[in-house]
């Protein structure tokens, strides 16, 4: 079967972060037929690691290019000849935030912008952008960027003209075992016999590597422009998973960090006007888009939730237990992990 990425030159921003790695890897065994893959950040010793992994020798199509996502001249540079762009690239510590909140909305604010000003400046085909739980009813800065930074991409629909291009957003939970998560965190903190808890009622969306790679590339193929894809993903209890990481470790409690939510949310009841099931996903869809509503029912058999409808980590259907997360554990965190 012909790859939709064949012949195709794909950007990633923040590309050397946990899920730029996964696009990347599944990007080359996958679609071995893309033309370019360009990985785009702006730490040298991550690029320089990344490029011992992925070498131009074994994969040729690779290419590695500092940059910030601030600096929109740069951007513009590295978009040249690019067909896709994927942004990852964020600054995501929700409590470094709170604290350097300049920076994150140079990041994330600025940074999206610069983003959609280089694809129109350029001839890129099509954006997806990451986005997270926390931009949903946002508390805290972080979530505040993100919900801006979604906005930025979704409008740019509304102006690109006659340009073909087209912009969605994925949003979606914790990542299992990415940099600066809970359970990589906890199973370092396990040496110790103590796991620090920030609150015992605490729930969150549950999302593998994979799982975020399949949701980008099915942005990536079938968004009209618009979108903003949400997953239907298992939650999981902070006890639970402090539970299957250190059983006997003492748990204590040291109170929620600013900005922390106890429940995360993916799709609010006032979201509901807009969101439709899709199956496998579901997706807000813009107040205003350039396609007709009725032919992308039709198209993807979507069906329109209830009014009222909300997705919430603390009321979800699905929960993973002490026994399946010490399984997706030890299959996407750590081979030689046990309990």
């Amino acid at each position: 079967m012909e790859s939709f990425l064949n012949n195709k030159s794909i950007l990633i921003t923040g590309g050397t972060g946990s899920l730029g790695k996964a696009l990347t890897k599944y990007i080359l065994e996958k679609h071995p037929g893309v033309r370019r893959l360009i990985i785009f950040s702006r730490d040298e010793q991550k690029q320089f690691q990344m490029a011992q992994e992925f070498s131009e020798g074994d994969y040729p199509q690779i290419r590695f290019f500092i940059g910030d996502v601030r600096d929109k001249e740069r951007l513009i540079r590295a978009f040249k000849g690019v067909d896709y762009v994927i942004h990852a690239a964020a600054m995501k510590h929700v409590h470094i935030a709170e604290y350097n909140p300049e920076e994150c909305i140079k990041t994330n604010v600025g940074g999206a912008q610069n983003v959609v000003d280089a694809c129109f400046e350029t001839e890129v085909g099509r954006v997806v952008a990451l986005s997270t739980d926390k931009a949903c009813a946002p508390i805290n800065l972080y979530g505040a960027t993100k919900l801006t930074s979604d906005k930025l991409f979704i409008a740019a629909n509304n102006i690109k003209g006659d340009n073909p291009i087209r912009f969605s957003v994925v949003r979606y939970g914790n990542v299992m075992g990415s940099n600066g998560s809970v359970i990589p965190f906890f199973i370092k903190k396990k040496e110790s016999g103590k796991l620090p808890i920030t609150d015992v009622n605490m729930t969150r969306f549950n999302i593998s590597l994979q799982g975020g790679v399949d949701m980008v590339m099915h942005a990536l193929k079938y968004a009209w422009g618009g979108e903003l894809f949400v997953p239907k993903i298992p939650s999981y209890r902070i006890m639970d998973v402090a539970e299957a990481i250190g059983p006997n470790c003492e748990k204590t409690i040291i109170g929620i960090r600013p900005g922390e939510k106890v429940h995360e949310e993916m799709i609010t009841p006032s979201d509901s006007f807009y969101t439709y099931d899709l199956g496998k996903y579901y997706t807000i869809l813009p107040a205003t888009h350039k396609w007709d509503l009725k032919e992308f029912v039709e198209e993807f058999n979507a069906k329109k939730v209830s009014l009222g409808f909300s997705y919430n980590s603390g009321q979800n259907e699905d929960w993973e237990t002490v026994e399946s997360l010490r399984k997706l554990i030890k299959e996407h965190v750590d081979l030689n992990f046990k309990a």
